[in-house]
C-alpha cells in the first residue's frame, strides 16, 4: 500500500500542463526563473479550473434537460455542490501554502513531506472534483438514454424525522440520518453551506476540541461555585434554533478550579477524556444539577431527537504500561474509589474475608483493610486479584453512567441516550479499560459508539495491519462489533456519533478509494447502523480550516493537531461519494431494514469472565467470526444476559469457543438453554471448566432435553462445519451463492431473504482485492430472473463482482 498519496497515477495526474513540467524541476536559482515557474503554474490552475467549470455546465444543462423528463436529479445536485466548493477549496489552499504545510506538519505521517504535499494538492482537488463530474455526466447520461432507471433519493426530513422504536422515521419510511461531528466552530447553526443535504443538516452540541472550550457541549462549567448556572455558557444549548433534529454532548473532561480547592482528590483516578473521578461526591451533585437543568432546558425540543451522548469515548485503563499512563489515566485511584471496592468485595465475597485472603494470598481482618496499587500489573492477569478488579473497574463505569441517565430521566424520562463507546473496547484483547459494553448498551436507551475500519494499511510504525493480505480494507471490525451490538440490543436505534471510516488516528489515505466508502458505510448500514457522523468536517466556507485548527495547536488530545491532514476535507471525491451512499442507503431503506431484520441462527458464546482472564480471547474468537462470515447466514452472539431476557427460538445454535473461564451463573444460563432443548456445541470439554478465579468447576453440561456436541477441536473449519449443519432448514434463505475470487479464502459475503410476494432481496459485499466470479441459484433448482435494484438492469445468474463491489438484487423464481 501507499506510503503517500503520490502513487504513480497520481503523481502524473498531478504534474501541471506541457511546458510547465520540466521547467518545474530545474534549479529555480534566479527570480526570472522563479516567475515563469509561477505563471506557468498559475495557467495549468487556471486550465483545470476551466475544464472542471466546462464540466460544470455540461452537467447542469443535462439536469435540466432531466428535470423535463421528470427524472430526479437530487444526486448530481450534490455533485454540483461539492463541486463548487472544493474549486473553491483548492483556490484558498493554493493561495496559502504556509497554512496547508503546517496542517500535513502536525501528522507525523506526512510531516516530512509536508511542502510538497501543500503544493500538490490544488491540482489534486481539482482533478478530483473533474473526475466526480465525468462520473456524473456518464451516469446521468446512460439514465437520460434509457440504459438505466433509478430510484429517486428519499431524501432525510432534517426538520421532521422522528425516533421510532428501533429506526428513525422520516415521511413514513426508515430513514439513515448522516452528517459530520464536530462541525466547524464559530458558524451559525443556520448557515447553509454546512448545514444542509449535502453535508448533512444535524444541530448538535458538537465535541469540545479544547480542554477548557464551551462550544456548545454540556460541561462541568455550567454550574459555578454559589450553586448558580453561567448563563451565559447555557446560551449556546439555549439558543440552538428548535427547527432540525440533533444531539447534544455531555463533554465530562473538565473540572472547575472551585472544585478542586474543595475536593484535592478530584482528579485522582480521571481519564483521558473524564478530567475527573466518577467517584467523587462533589463531582456527582455537580453533574447531577448539572444534567436536571440541561435535561428541564431540552425537553421535546428537536436537537435531542437523536439523544443526549453521555461521554465521549470513555474509558479508564488500569493496567500498567498501557499508553494512557501518559496522558495521566488511571496514575492512581481516590480514597472514594478504593472504599467502593471494597464494599464491592464485600458482596461479591458475602462478607466472608477468609474467601478473599485465599484467592488473593493475603492476610486482611475486614474489607476494611483492602488495598491494591492502581495501575495494576499485568503479571497478576489470570489470577482473582485482576478478575475482581477489572470486573469492579467494570462495573464502576455501569454505574456512573446509571446515575447520569438517571438523573436525566428524572426530569425529562422520555429522552434518548447513549455514549460514544469506542469498538476496541470490545475488539481489542484488553478488558482493563473499565468499559462493559454489554452492560451499556443494555442500560441506554439507543446503542452508542464510534466505529471505525481501515481503508488502507495502519499508518503507526509497528501497528499489524495483516488483515490487508486477505481483504480490501479491515471490514471485521466493523462487522463484528455491529453484530455484538445488535445482538445485545436489537430494538434499539444504532447512532454512531463520530464514525472514522474515513480516517482516524491509526489510518489515512489521501487518495482513498469511492468503492472504499460506498462499500464500509453500506456494510455498516446493513448490520445495524442507524444514524451516523462522521469523523470530521472543519472547512469554514470560504475554504480556511475552523478556528480551532489555525495557528499553533496545542491540543490535550494528541490525535487531533493531525486529525485534517489526509482527510476528507481535502478529498472531494470521498466527501462528495459519502453522500451518494447515503442517498442510496436511505432510497433503499426499507429493503436494507428487512435484510437487517433477519434471525441470526448461529450465535457465538461471548463470556466478559474469559475475555478478562486470558490475553487473546478476541483475537482467537475474531477467527472463528471471520470464517462464518461469509456463510451467507446471519451472525449474532449470546451472553448469559441474552438467553435469559430474550426469546431463544431467535437462534438455532450457540457456539461456544475458547470459553474456560465462566461464572456459576453463565454455567446455569447455559444447562438451562439446554434444558429447555436449546443446542450447544463445545470446541472442548475445557471450555466451561473453570470459574472466574480459575478454580476447576466439577459440574459439566449436559444435554437434558436438548443437543450437546463436544468437538474436541481446535480447528476452526471443523467448529464452523458444526454450527452450519445445525442450522435449520427454516433458517435459510433458499437462495445459495458460488465464489471464485482466485484466492484460497472467501471475500464476498451475502445475505437474502425472501419476500412476501416470493421474490427474493439478495445483498452482496466483495472484500476482497480481486473480481470475484460468483453464482447465484435457489436451493429447489428452480428457474429465474435477476434485476440490479440500483439501475433496474438484468443481471445474469453466473456474473462478476469487482473488489470492493455492492450489490443490491431482487431475485424472482418462475
Amino acid at each position: 500500500m501507499k506510503r503517500l498519496f503520490l502513487t504513480a497515477s497520481i503523481a502524473s495526474a498531478l504534474l501541471l500542463t506541457t511546458g510547465c513540467n520540466e521547467k518545474a524541476t530545474e534549479q529555480q536559482s534566479t527570480p526570472q526563473v522563479q516567475a515563469e515557474v509561477a505563471q506557468d503554474s498559475a495557467i495549468a490552475m487556471g486550465a483545470l479550473e476551466t475544464q472542471a467549470r466546462q464540466k460544470l455546465a455540461t452537467l447542469e444543462g443535462m439536469m435540466d434537460e432531466a428535470r423535463t423528463k421528470e427524472i430526479d436529479v437530487a444526486r448530481e445536485e450534490t455533485i454540483v455542490w461539492f463541486s463548487e466548493q472544493f474549486l473553491k477549496f483548492a483556490n484558498w489552499d493554493e493561495a496559502n501554502p504556509e497554512t496547508i504545510a503546517k496542517a500535513f506538519s502536525y501528522e507525523r505521517y506526512y510531516a516530512n513531506d509536508k511542502d510538497k504535499l501543500a503544493a500538490e494538492l490544488p491540482d489534486f482537488e481539482r482533478r478530483k472534483v473533474i473526475e466526480i463530474l465525468d462520473k456524473g455526466i456518464d451516469v446521468l447520461g446512460q439514465e437520460l438514454r434509457g440504459e438505466i432507471k433509478r430510484r429517486p433519493v428519499n431524501k432525510v426530513d432534517w426538520q421532521g424525522t422522528k425516533a421510532g422504536d428501533n429506526m428513525f422515521i422520516s415521511n413514513g419510511k426508515p430513514i439513515f440520518p448522516y452528517d459530520y461531528f464536530s462541525k466547524t466552530v464559530g458558524q451559525p447553526l443556520t448557515n447553509t453551506d454546512i448545514y444542509n443535504d449535502h453535508l448533512g443538516a444535524l444541530y448538535h452540541g458538537g465535541e469540545n476540541l479544547y480542554p477548557v472550550d464551551h462550544d456548545r457541549a454540556i460541561n462541568s462549567f455550567l454550574l459555578k461555585e454559589d450553586g448558580t448556572f453561567d448563563e451565559e455558557l447555557m446560551k449556546e444549548l439555549t439558543s440552538i434554533p428548535d427547527t432540525n433534529i440533533g444531539f447534544l454532548v455531555y463533554w465530562i473532561m473538565g473540572i472547575p478550579e472551585w472544585v478542586e480547592q474543595q475536593e484535592p482528590e478530584v482528579r485522582k483516578g480521571r481519564s483521558l477524556f473524564t478530567g475527573f473521578d466518577v467517584d467523587n461526591p462533589l463531582a456527582r451533585d455537580l453533574w447531577a444539577k448539572i444534567i436536571r437543568r440541561t435535561g428541564e432546558l431540552t425537553k421535546g425540543k428537536k436537537v435531542t431527537e437523536l439523544g443526549f451522548v453521555l461521554a465521549n469515548e470513555p474509558h479508564w485503563f488500569s493496567e500498567k504500561d498501557h499508553w494512557t499512563y501518559r496522558f495521566e489515566e488511571m496514575n492512581s485511584i481516590s480514597s472514594y474509589t478504593l472504599n467502593k471496592f471494597r464494599n464491592w468485595l464485600n458482596a461479591k465475597y458475602s462478607g466472608d474475608i477468609a474467601v478473599l485472603n485465599a484467592n488473593w494470598n493475603t492476610e486482611y481482618t475486614e474489607f476494611a483493610q483492602v488495598e491494591i496499587e492502581i495501575p495494576l500489573d499485568t503479571a497478576y492477569k489470570g489470577q482473582p486479584i485482576w478478575y475482581d478488579w477489572m470486573r469492579y473497574n467494570m462495573d464502576r463505569g455501569t454505574d456512573w453512567f446509571k446515575f447520569m441517565q438517571d438523573n436525566l430521566h428524572a426530569v425529562n424520562p422520555e429522552a434518548a441516550t447513549h455514549i460514544k463507546v469506542m469498538p476496541r473496547m470490545f475488539m481489542d484483547d484488553s478488558r482493563s479499560g473499565g468499559i462493559d459494553t454489554e452492560a451499556l448498551a443494555e442500560l441506554t436507551t439507543m446503542v452508542g459508539h464510534d466505529a471505525k475500519s481501515f481503508g488502507s494499511k495502519n499508518i503507526r510504525p509497528g501497528k499489524s495491519s495483516e488483515w490487508i493480505e486477505k481483504y480490501a480494507y479491515h471490514w471485521g471490525i466493523v462487522a463484528m462489533f455491529h453484530d455484538f451490538m445488535e445482538s445485545v440490543a436489537p430494538d434499539k436505534i444504532n447512532v454512531n456519533s463520530e464514525s472514522h471510516f474515513l480516517s482516524s488516528g491509526q489510518w489515512r489515505d489521501l487518495d482513498t478509494r469511492t468503492s472504499y466508502v460506498r462499500s464500509v458505510y453500506w456494510l455498516a448500514t446493513l448490520l445495524g447502523m442507524d444514524a451516523n457522523m462522521g469523523w470530521f468536517w472543519a472547512r469554514d466556507p470560504d475554504g480556511s480550516p475552523e478556528d480551532r485548527l489555525e495557528g499553533e495547536l496545542d491540543f490535550f488530545d494528541p490525535g487531533l493537531g493531525g486529525a485534517y491532514a489526509g482527510s476528507n476535507n481535502m478529498q472531494p471525491h470521498v466527501t462528495n461519494e459519502v453522500t451518494q451512499v447515503m442517498y442510496d442507503l436511505n432510497s433503499f431503506s426499507e429493503e436494507i431494514v428487512e435484510l437487517r431484520e433477519q434471525r441470526r441462527p448461529i450465535r457465538l458464546f461471548y463470556s466478559e469472565t474469559t475475555a478478562i482472564n486470558i490475553d487473546d480471547y478476541m483475537t482467537q474468537g475474531y477467527k472463528l467470526y471471520e470464517t462464518l462470515f461469509f456463510e451467507g447466514t446471519p451472525l449474532g452472539f449470546v451472553t448469559k444476559n441474552i438467553i435469559e431476557k430474550q426469546n431463544n427460538d431467535l437462534w438455532d445454535t450457540v457456539v461456544v469457543y475458547r470459553n474456560a473461564y465462566v461464572t456459576d451463573e453463565e454455567f446455569a444460563t447455559l444447562q438451562g438453554y439446554l434444558n429447555n432443548g436449546g443446542t450447544v456445541i463445545l470446541d472442548s470439554e475445557k471450555s466451561l471448566s473453570l470459574n472466574e478465579y480459575g478454580q476447576k468447576r466439577a459440574d459439566k453440561l449436559t444435554a437434558a432435553k436438548g443437543k450437546l456436541i463436544v468437538l474436541e477441536t481446535d480447528d476452526i473449519e471443523k467448529i464452523k462445519q458444526a454450527a452450519v449443519a445445525e442450522v435449520k432448514s427454516t433458517s435459510l434463505s433458499g437462495v445459495t451463492l458460488k465464489e471464485d475470487n482466485g484466492q484460497p479464502h472467501k471475500t464476498t459475503t451475502w445475505r437474502a431473504v425472501k419476500q412476501a410476494d416470493g421474490r427474493y432481496l439478495v445483498n452482496i459485499l466483495n472484500f476482497g482485492h480481486n473480481t470475484a466470479k460468483l453464482e447465484l441459484a435457489l436451493n429447489t433448482g428452480q428457474a429465474f430472473s435477476m434485476i440490479d435494484l440500483m439501475t433496474r438492469n438484468p443481471v445474469e445468474s453466473s456474473f462478476e463482482l469487482e473488489s470492493e463491489g455492492v450489490l443490491l438484487i431482487e431475485l424472482t423464481p418462475r
